[in-house]
């Protein structure tokens, strides 16, 4: 059993910054597809990014050029780098990780561990 926790959110104002962690217990994720998603009040969960096990990394439109997700297999954990914040950022966000590695995407529906979410305020 993977156990995720979430680390990193708070409130910032328009054009700021904030990095989100990740650590991962309980097994290791080095091998997983892993990313980062979020729910914006009144929404449904969409996929922020995702990064698999050898590096690559995909992006929400929305987030392009803007967020960075990297992995560091030494800590167990992922991160989420978000620069350029937006008020339309604001949302619960989550990390998720999954062993089963087709389709690594931020469009993918099931991904079969959770954190329980960090929040990102972002003041216009």
């Amino acid at each position: 059993q993977v156990q995720l926790v979430e680390s990193g959110g708070g409130s910032v104002q328009a054009g700021g910054s904030l990095r989100l962690s990740c650590a991962a217990y309980g097994y290791s994720i080095a091998t997983y597809c892993v990313g980062w998603f979020r729910r914006a009040p009144g929404q449904e969960r969409e996929g922020v990014a995702v990064i698999d096990s050898v590096g690559i990394t995909r992006y929400a439109d929305s987030v392009k050029g803007r967020f960075t997700i990297s992995r560091d297999n030494d800590k167990n954990a992922l991160y989420l780098q978000m620069n350029t914040l937006k008020p339309e950022d604001t949302a619960m966000y989550y990390c998720a990780a999954d062993p089963r590695v087709a389709y690594c995407h931020p469009t993918r529906v099931g991904m079969n561990y959770w954190g329980k979410g960090t929040l990102v305020t972002i003041a216009s």
